[in-house]
């Protein structure tokens, strides 16, 4: 199977490079025509540097005809290059948020469903095994009917590698859009897909890198979102990590049943030490590897000819709160999806 990752301005696009070149089967092709000049982090230094093939325009990649993609481009030029993959019959996994537009992300899940290629959201989270615990403990009823959910996506500030993260047009927004998605994808497995109702946000620009001038996007947010079912669900998104944290960052959710409380955490510290070559804190963090878990996923639809899971349709549910979000944020009001700008219905 021939896949091809497109563009490596995500932070993720070294890792399935990675994962993806020691796969047997797969022949792995790569481009970033988009790099910024001498940029190590990118274009054919860093592909030269994980021993990947690489070609130099989105041309020459088509013309290879990839049998699937992974995009792995700033936000808002996802829409680009999922058309031109669906467009030449390679199935895509897209990175998150799908979309920084409503009207883009319905236009690549158009352009898919056209072409009858599969159209996958990168949300790796909902394939830890203690997530699946967690879902089989809903459906069997141990946990009872849900009431509440509290999730918590904190991390690093990706700008300071990637700066195109902290420009709104590139990126759709800041913290907000960054992490709200991956608590949204969560509750919407949980509820089996449905769509938020009304969403109220609060955000600051607090949290700067290192004392500098503060961010043009907001570095941290709430978001409290209720659904029809009357399950809210409350999502602390924010670039909280100092560089010099042990770890990158991390998601944890509380979920409280009528029977039971259940808290999950996708990513535990499972070994901790001293490095006496670091002369810092070592944490190890065990368990699945829930990109590869995906990507396997992913491939596997393509063989098997199964939809993937999450589609597009996820991917887009999960962009309306994003941007019901952003317009709370501008109004200071609750916002209803319906009534949400670039929302259907507003």
């Amino acid at each position: 199977m021939r896949v091809a990752v497109l563009s490596f301005a995500h932070v993720h696009a070294a890792t399935y490079i990675g994962l993806l070149r020691d796969r047997d089967g797969i022949e792995l092709i790569t481009s970033d025509p988009d790099a910024p000049p001498g940029d190590p982090t990118r274009g054919r230094q860093l592909a030269e540097s994980l021993g990947a093939a690489y070609v130099d325009t989105w041309d020459e990649v088509f013309a290879l005809r990839p049998d699937a993609v992974v995009v792995t481009s700033e936000n808002a030029r996802h829409r680009h290059l999922v058309e031109r993959a669906a467009a030449t019959g390679a199935h895509v996994l897209c990175e998150k948020p799908l979309a920084t537009t409503e009207a883009d992300a319905r236009a690549m899940i158009d352009a898919c469903e056209r072409a009858g290629v599969g159209l996958m959201t990168a949300y790796p989270v909902r394939f830890s095994p203690a997530f699946t615990a967690l879902r089989r403990a809903l459906a069997d009823g141990s946990l009872g009917g849900l009431i509440s959910v509290h999730g918590a996506n904190n991390g690093s500030n990706p700008a300071r590698s990637r700066p195109w993260f902290a420009d709104p047009e590139l990126a759709g927004g800041g913290a907000l859009a960054d992490h709200t998605v991956h608590i949204a994808d969560l509750v919407d497995v949980l509820l089996d897909g449905e769509e938020a109702a009304e969403v109220y946000a609060q955000a600051n620009s607090i949290l700067d890198d290192d004392g500098g001038p503060a961010p043009g996007v907001e570095t941290a947010a709430l978001v409290t979102v209720r659904y029809p079912s009357g399950l809210v669900a409350a999502v602390d998104a924010s670039w909280s990590h100092p560089p010099d944290h042990p770890t990158w960052g991390g998601l944890a959710m509380t979920c409280v049943g009528e029977k039971a409380i259940v808290e999950f955490d996708a990513f535990p510290p499972l070994l901790g030490g001293f490095d006496s070559a670091t002369g810092r804190d070592r944490w190890e963090a065990g368990g699945t590897d829930l990109d590869a878990a995906m990507l396997e996923e992913f491939l596997d639809t393509i063989r098997t000819g199964r939809r993937p899971s999450p589609d597009g349709e996820t991917g887009l549910r999960t962009l309306r709160i994003v941007l019901a979000a952003y317009e709370s944020l501008r109004t200071g009001q609750p916002v209803a999806l319906r009534d949400a700008p670039g929302t259907e219905g507003g």
